[in-house]
Protein backbone atom coordinates (compact mmCIF):
# COMPACT_ATOMS: atom_id res chain seq x y z
CA UNK A 1 0.00 0.00 0.00
CA UNK A 2 1.53 3.37 -1.28
CA UNK A 3 2.25 5.54 2.10
CA UNK A 4 0.27 8.98 1.85
CA UNK A 5 2.33 12.21 1.92
CA UNK A 6 2.27 15.39 4.35
CA UNK A 7 0.34 16.94 1.64
CA UNK A 8 -2.64 14.16 1.53
CA UNK A 9 -2.08 13.58 5.65
CA UNK A 10 -3.12 17.38 6.39
CA UNK A 11 -5.82 17.58 3.78
CA UNK A 12 -7.35 14.51 5.88
CA UNK A 13 -6.99 16.23 8.78
CA UNK A 14 -8.21 19.20 7.25
CA UNK A 15 -11.28 17.81 6.16
CA UNK A 16 -11.57 16.27 9.79
CA UNK A 17 -11.32 19.79 11.59
CA UNK A 18 -13.54 21.69 8.95
CA UNK A 19 -16.36 19.19 10.26
CA UNK A 20 -15.23 19.37 14.02
CA UNK A 21 -18.12 20.55 16.41
CA UNK A 22 -16.17 20.13 19.86
CA UNK A 23 -16.86 23.65 20.58
CA UNK A 24 -19.35 25.93 19.33
CA UNK A 25 -17.21 28.35 17.48
CA UNK A 26 -17.91 26.10 14.49
CA UNK A 27 -21.62 27.78 14.31
CA UNK A 28 -20.41 31.28 13.57
CA UNK A 29 -17.12 30.76 11.47
CA UNK A 30 -17.17 31.90 7.65
CA UNK A 31 -14.27 29.46 7.14
CA UNK A 32 -11.92 27.17 8.46
CA UNK A 33 -8.57 27.99 8.93
CA UNK A 34 -6.34 24.83 8.71
CA UNK A 35 -2.85 26.45 8.31
CA UNK A 36 -0.65 26.59 5.29
CA UNK A 37 2.85 26.64 3.85
CA UNK A 38 5.26 24.18 3.47
CA UNK A 39 4.96 20.68 4.75
CA UNK A 40 8.19 20.13 4.87
CA UNK A 41 9.60 23.13 6.51
CA UNK A 42 11.91 22.60 9.78
CA UNK A 43 10.38 25.57 11.30
CA UNK A 44 6.83 25.93 12.01
CA UNK A 45 5.10 29.04 13.66
CA UNK A 46 1.61 28.86 15.77
CA UNK A 47 -0.49 31.75 16.44
CA UNK A 48 -3.57 32.29 18.81
CA UNK A 49 -6.61 32.23 16.29
CA UNK A 50 -7.77 33.42 13.44
CA UNK A 51 -9.15 37.41 13.36
CA UNK A 52 -11.52 38.57 11.22
CA UNK A 53 -9.73 38.81 7.85
CA UNK A 54 -8.31 35.08 8.52
CA UNK A 55 -12.04 34.16 8.59
CA UNK A 56 -12.99 36.34 5.60
CA UNK A 57 -10.24 34.05 3.51
CA UNK A 58 -9.89 31.02 5.33
CA UNK A 59 -5.98 31.52 5.54
CA UNK A 60 -3.62 32.55 9.10
CA UNK A 61 -1.85 36.27 8.90
CA UNK A 62 -3.32 37.81 6.28
CA UNK A 63 -4.50 40.88 7.56
CA UNK A 64 -1.63 43.71 9.26
CA UNK A 65 -0.25 41.15 11.90
CA UNK A 66 0.36 38.97 8.35
CA UNK A 67 2.10 41.56 6.37
CA UNK A 68 4.35 42.01 9.71
CA UNK A 69 4.79 38.31 10.11
CA UNK A 70 5.78 37.97 6.56
CA UNK A 71 8.45 40.77 7.51
CA UNK A 72 9.86 39.11 10.20
CA UNK A 73 9.90 36.01 8.33
CA UNK A 74 12.16 37.53 5.66
CA UNK A 75 14.54 39.31 8.38
CA UNK A 76 15.44 35.58 8.49
CA UNK A 77 16.24 34.90 5.34
CA UNK A 78 12.99 32.82 4.47
CA UNK A 79 10.52 33.11 2.55
CA UNK A 80 6.56 32.74 3.91
CA UNK A 81 6.27 30.08 1.11
CA UNK A 82 9.40 28.06 2.95
CA UNK A 83 7.38 27.77 6.07
CA UNK A 84 4.58 26.22 7.79
CA UNK A 85 1.77 28.66 9.76
CA UNK A 86 -0.90 27.45 12.23
CA UNK A 87 -3.30 28.63 14.63
CA UNK A 88 -4.00 27.20 17.74
CA UNK A 89 -7.59 27.67 16.87
CA UNK A 90 -9.13 27.20 13.98
CA UNK A 91 -12.35 29.00 13.79
CA UNK A 92 -12.81 32.69 14.66
CA UNK A 93 -13.55 33.47 18.31
CA UNK A 94 -16.34 36.14 18.24
CA UNK A 95 -15.45 40.13 18.36
CA UNK A 96 -11.62 38.86 17.68
CA UNK A 97 -11.74 37.78 21.92
CA UNK A 98 -8.81 35.51 23.52
CA UNK A 99 -9.31 31.67 22.72
CA UNK A 100 -10.83 30.30 26.19
CA UNK A 101 -9.45 26.74 27.95
CA UNK A 102 -12.26 24.88 26.40
CA UNK A 103 -11.49 25.81 22.82
CA UNK A 104 -8.10 25.60 23.21
CA UNK A 105 -8.34 22.06 24.38
CA UNK A 106 -11.28 21.16 21.99
CA UNK A 107 -8.58 22.28 18.93
CA UNK A 108 -5.33 21.36 20.35
CA UNK A 109 -5.19 17.47 18.95
CA UNK A 110 -5.80 19.23 15.05
CA UNK A 111 -2.55 21.67 15.71
CA UNK A 112 -0.29 18.29 17.38
CA UNK A 113 -1.43 16.32 14.59
CA UNK A 114 -0.09 18.85 12.48
CA UNK A 115 3.51 18.73 14.32
CA UNK A 116 3.33 15.12 14.05
CA UNK A 117 3.19 15.42 10.13
CA UNK A 118 5.08 18.22 10.13
CA UNK A 119 7.96 17.07 12.35
CA UNK A 120 9.48 20.81 12.30
CA UNK A 121 12.82 20.68 14.36
CA UNK A 122 11.92 24.04 15.34
CA UNK A 123 8.48 25.50 16.71
CA UNK A 124 7.97 29.56 17.35
CA UNK A 125 5.19 30.63 19.52
CA UNK A 126 3.28 33.45 18.19
CA UNK A 127 1.75 34.85 22.25
CA UNK A 128 1.13 33.86 25.01
CA UNK A 129 -1.75 31.08 24.25
CA UNK A 130 0.32 29.34 21.59
CA UNK A 131 3.00 29.23 24.16
CA UNK A 132 0.48 28.00 26.73
CA UNK A 133 -0.94 25.01 24.25
CA UNK A 134 2.61 24.21 23.56
CA UNK A 135 4.38 24.00 26.64
CA UNK A 136 1.43 22.98 28.74
CA UNK A 137 1.75 25.66 30.95
CA UNK A 138 1.03 29.22 31.56
CA UNK A 139 3.92 31.79 30.65
CA UNK A 140 4.34 35.71 31.31
CA UNK A 141 5.00 36.40 28.10
CA UNK A 142 7.18 39.85 29.05
CA UNK A 143 8.99 37.19 30.45
CA UNK A 144 9.25 34.96 28.15
CA UNK A 145 9.95 36.16 25.11
CA UNK A 146 12.91 35.59 23.14
CA UNK A 147 13.41 32.31 24.74
CA UNK A 148 13.09 29.06 23.81
CA UNK A 149 12.49 25.30 25.68
CA UNK A 150 12.55 21.51 24.53
CA UNK A 151 9.49 20.00 24.45
CA UNK A 152 9.74 16.28 22.83
CA UNK A 153 12.60 16.93 21.01
CA UNK A 154 11.60 20.07 19.42
CA UNK A 155 13.23 23.84 20.06
CA UNK A 156 9.92 25.66 21.15
CA UNK A 157 10.70 29.75 20.39
CA UNK A 158 8.73 32.28 22.59
CA UNK A 159 7.84 35.75 21.12
CA UNK A 160 5.11 38.26 21.24
CA UNK A 161 2.17 37.67 18.59
CA UNK A 162 2.41 40.02 16.02
CA UNK A 163 -0.81 42.46 16.36
CA UNK A 164 0.79 42.67 19.97
CA UNK A 165 3.26 44.26 18.58
CA UNK A 166 1.18 46.76 15.95
CA UNK A 167 -1.11 47.63 18.75
CA UNK A 168 1.90 48.37 21.41
CA UNK A 169 4.69 49.69 18.99
CA UNK A 170 7.60 49.83 22.11
CA UNK A 171 6.90 45.68 21.45
CA UNK A 172 7.93 46.26 17.71
CA UNK A 173 11.94 46.74 18.78
CA UNK A 174 11.48 43.55 21.06
CA UNK A 175 9.97 41.33 18.69
CA UNK A 176 12.65 42.59 15.88
CA UNK A 177 15.10 41.30 18.30
CA UNK A 178 13.47 37.98 19.24
CA UNK A 179 13.67 37.28 15.38
CA UNK A 180 17.14 38.08 15.12
CA UNK A 181 17.55 35.25 18.28
CA UNK A 182 15.25 32.95 16.56
CA UNK A 183 17.12 33.33 13.51
CA UNK A 184 20.27 32.23 15.55
CA UNK A 185 18.57 29.05 16.92
CA UNK A 186 17.13 28.50 13.69
CA UNK A 187 20.54 27.81 12.10
CA UNK A 188 22.29 26.47 14.30
CA UNK A 189 19.91 23.56 15.46
CA UNK A 190 20.31 22.85 11.17
CA UNK A 191 23.52 23.32 11.96
CA UNK A 192 23.76 20.46 14.39
CA UNK A 193 20.91 18.24 12.85
CA UNK A 194 23.68 18.46 9.48
CA UNK A 195 26.45 17.28 11.82
CA UNK A 196 24.84 14.69 13.36
CA UNK A 197 23.26 13.08 10.08
CA UNK A 198 27.06 13.14 8.78
CA UNK A 199 28.70 11.60 12.15
CA UNK A 200 25.57 8.95 11.66
CA UNK A 201 26.83 8.53 7.72
CA UNK A 202 31.29 8.10 8.92
CA UNK A 203 29.97 5.40 11.64
CA UNK A 204 27.88 3.70 9.28
CA UNK A 205 30.86 3.74 6.63
CA UNK A 206 32.73 2.63 9.29
CA UNK A 207 30.89 -0.32 10.32
CA UNK A 208 30.30 -1.54 6.78
CA UNK A 209 34.13 -2.08 6.06
CA UNK A 210 34.44 -3.90 9.26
Amino acid sequence: MERLTKIDELEILRREAENCKNCSLWQQRTNLVFGEGNPNSSIMFIGEAPGFHEDQQGRPFVGAAGRLLTELIESMGLKREDIYIANVLKCRPPNNREPLPEEIKACFPFLRRQIEIINPKVICTLGRYAAYAILGHSVNISNSHGKDYVVDGKRIFVTYHPAAALYHGKLLENIRKDFEKLKELYELTLKSEEEQKETNKKEKEQLSFW
